[in-house]
């Protein structure tokens, strides 16, 4: 390491003694260093930002009151710190009493059902407009919107004439709009 040059870990144990000493300062400094990881393995963990905010808040007043708990050549305190989140946060799921009511557990979907419910409904309604389609028509329609198809590039690859292609798949667009606005 070149001479002037601190590493985290010199920082860390630098801003550990100033909190030892009482110093508001450093320990912000702690908490704008290592509190955007501490609080995301915790909100991974619960699935909850209030859960992951009081272990977040636990661990940094932990810091304040006692920092001798972070042992200094165990590793980084960043890495403590994302152990310890990882801890607590494990902790409080196990606290959690497995008599709470089925009512009372919220389950996070990634998507909205009713929306995919929707989607689902419009695909099955678009794929028995196409099956009903004139083959022609439906050959064009899957060439042009399935594969990407210019409609220049489905004539070539048909043999048709680019009237012929674009009229075809005019008339697709048309039902599927009719059967759409029904």
């Amino acid at each position: 390491m070149a001479e002037g040059t601190t590493s985290a870990a010199d920082e860390d144990s630098a801003l550990l003694q100033r909190i030892r000493q009482g110093d508001q300062t450093a320990m912000a400094e702690v908490f704008d260093r290592y509190g955007r990881a501490v609080y995301s393995v915790a909100l991974r963990i619960l699935k909850d930002s209030g859960n992951a905010e009081d272990v977040m808040q636990e661990i940094f007043f932990q810091i304040w009151r006692n920092s001798d708990s972070f042992v200094q050549g165990r590793g980084s305190l960043g890495a403590w710190l994302v152990v310890v989140a990882r801890n607590r946060s494990i902790d409080l799921l196990r606290r959690r009493k497995p008599t709470d009511s089925v009512d009372d557990v919220v389950l996070a979907s990634p998507c909205n059902l009713a929306a995919e419910a929707e989607h689902n409904a419009m695909i099955e309604k678009v794929r028995k407009v196409l099956q009903d389609l004139p083959a022609e028509q439906q050959r064009s329609m899957e060439m042009a919107f399935f594969e990407g198809l210019s409609h220049s590039e489905i004539a070539e690859r048909t043999g048709d004439p680019l009237g012929t292609v674009k009229t075809r798949i005019r008339l697709a667009l048309i039902t599927l709009r009719k059967a759409f606005q029904a």
